[in-house]
């Protein structure tokens, strides 16, 4: 990873989780990554986990709906609802766990990933503000920083393969 920047902060009385990784890669790369099913797919899930998309409109408005899947075929799914979309630079949603019909389990957390570049090295940016401290506590105890910071090297490794 080379002097490649990663950090993750939870804060509590704020109710937030602040990711900042930095990526050898181009923006475009990093930033279509972040917003194609078919690369999303390859890279956000935790491993032995698979992410599984079913319906992805990246647009606002729009809605991502896919499931975290185990080796033993169970079906985790989530919802994301695009609430602001700013090509390149920003993008936001709102993530909810969900059952397979698509029927939210509130309370979710909102998603505000802003992107940058400079000298060839993307830095993504992630705040999620979740709506009670209950269900933070929860991530944390769930292995979320573990599991994502697994997905964000994962995307490390796949941006890599897509290089020019």
């Amino acid at each position: 990873m080379n002097n490649l920047l990663v950090d993750f902060t939870v804060d509590k009385s704020t109710k937030s989780v602040s990711v900042i990784r930095e990526f050898n890669a181009e923006l475009s790369l990093v930033w279509d990554a972040f917003t194609k099913p078919e690369l999303l797919d390859q890279w956000w899930a935790p491993k032995p986990f698979a992410s599984k998309t079913k319906f992805m409109n990246f647009k606002e408005g729009g809605r991502r709906f896919y499931a975290m899947v185990s080796p033993e075929g169970n079906e985790n799914w989530q919802i994301q609802d695009y609430t602001s979309i700013n090509p390149k630079t920003n993008f936001k949603y709102f993530s909810v766990f969900a059952d397979a019909d698509e029927t939210p389990h509130l309370p979710g957390s909102n998603w505000d990933l802003n992107f940058t570049e400079q000298n060839g090295i993307t830095k993504v940016s992630i705040t999620i503000y979740n709506e009670s401290l209950e269900r933070l506590e929860r991530m944390i105890e769930m292995g979320f920083k573990e599991g994502f910071t697994m997905t964000l090297n994962e995307l490390g490794e796949l941006l890599t393969t897509l290089k020019k």
